[in-house]
């Protein structure tokens, strides 16, 4: 069975949904990766948001500010009991085909997925930082383009 995909701005956005994809953030963001930090940061009401469900049940997630200045894609998580399965690199898809064309996207990249990101086509644009605790590296690609 594959995956059912739903992109929803705010509005569209249902609060089942919205338990879903922060019950989500949490297990992985926080519980998983110990990481004390503010997700609910009020720019999910500013965000696109992707959700792939597999039977009813939430595995693949992120959301885009495609008009922001600069676009970027954040918040992106998969499951940990659906890992390994392409998941990752789907929703990194759907979520750069909601950002305009030739438009250049940035993402804040945990280090040790670098060579995933790079696999999409992202390039690492300067040196490693600490964000919350975890290495991330600064990476763009630019949206729409072949290689996504």
């Amino acid at each position: 069975m594959s995956i059912i995909w739903h992109t929803y701005n705010w509005e569209g956005l249902s609060k089942k949904m919205l338990y879903e994809a922060l019950t989500l953030r949490s297990l992985v963001f926080v519980v998983e990766q110990n990481c004390v930090y503010q997700d609910l940061d009020s720019k999910d009401e500013n965000s696109i948001h992707v959700l792939g469900y597999k039977q009813n049940l939430l595995v693949a997630y992120a959301r885009v500010f495609p008009n922001a200045k600069p676009a970027s894609i954040g918040r992106v998580v998969i499951h940990p009991l659906f890992r390994g399965l392409g998941y990752g690199k789907h929703v990194m898809q759907k979520c750069i085909k909601q950002i305009p064309e030739n438009t250049t996207v940035h993402i804040s990249a945990q280090e040790h997925l670098k060579g995933f990101y790079e696999s999409l086509g992202f390039s690492q644009t300067a040196a490693g930082y600490l964000e919350d605790g975890i290495p991330h590296i600064p990476m763009v690609t630019v949206a729409n383009q072949p290689n996504v």
